[in-house]
């Protein structure tokens, strides 16, 4: 089986009475003139490759069903929204969410949808990998500096440079680093709190490692191998209890744009 993934950029202008189709997909299709509320909805799908296009789905029909049958939830629940001066939560969004998947579902035979989420914000996202919405994945990125040296004292010198290379300079070398941390809720835990999440990152593990020494000043690294595989799991795990009833559900930790690691208890 296959994975594909499509992101579908549009805006949303709570006050306008019809929507701007707008020409620029890459930027925002519907599109918006001046200011308005952007989502960028990612569909995630899994299913055989066709043996004659070599497609999943072809990305270009996942663009038109989404813009066609599942942009206007967004938008009618938008509007809907502001018109009441209602607050939008977290838990309306994934239902918004479960609507898309049923409006979508069965246009993409034999492929299937596996997620769908949308990006709230830059480093935020919520999404959904049931049709019903009853379970919500809360994602949120943060950064942190910090630097390390790759080095296990069970090796001879020739070992670990041969095994670690450059990261075995015992002067050590920075990164700055992403870490994405997901929670994940059902319909009988609290609401999320965003701003308590954040803080409890922020204390738990942000403070922790953040322009650190992660060999010197960080225990648990004084007999780990600070990788990006072992602070993932030393996020996750410092993490794992912190959410009141929520629960964590994995940890990325981006030590560049082209390497990272993700770790679940699964």
């Amino acid at each position: 089986m296959h994975k594909l993934a499509r992101q579908i950029r549009f805006a949303v202008n709570p006050f306008a009475k019809a929507a701007e189709v707008g020409a620029n997909s890459y930027c925002a299709k519907p599109g918006a003139d001046a200011l308005a509320l952007y989502f960028a909805l990612w569909v995630e799908l899994v299913g055989p490759v066709d043996a004659d296009t070599g497609f999943v789905v072809n990305v270009t029909d996942i663009d038109r069903i989404v813009r066609a049958k599942g942009v206007n939830i967004f938008e009618e629940f938008v509007k809907n929204k502001f018109a009441l001066k209602e607050q939008i939560t977290f838990e309306q969004i994934g239902q918004l969410l479960s609507k898309v998947w049923v409006a979508i579902e069965n246009e993409f035979t034999p492929a299937k949808i596996n997620n769908l989420s949308v990006e709230l914000m830059p480093a935020r996202k919520l999404g959904i990998k049931e049709r019903d919405g009853s379970m919500l994945y809360f994602s949120e990125k943060f950064d942190f500096a910090a630097s390390h040296t790759l080095w296990n004292k069970k090796f001879s010198d020739k070992q670990n440079y041969d095994t670690f290379g450059k990261c075995a300079n015992r002067a050590g070398h920075g990164h700055n680093y992403i870490i994405e941390v997901t929670v994940k809720k059902d319909k009988s835990d609290g609401a999320v709190k965003a701003g308590q999440f954040e803080a409890v990152v922020q204390k738990h593990f942000i403070t922790v490692v953040d322009h650190k020494n992660l060999n010197a000043d960080v225990e648990h690294f004084t007999k780990v191998n600070p990788t990006v595989e072992n602070i993932a799991e030393f996020a996750f795990k410092i993490l794992a209890d912190k959410f009141d009833s929520l629960k964590i559900d994995s940890v990325t930790v981006w030590e560049s744009d082209r390497a990272f690691c993700t770790f679940r208890a699964d």
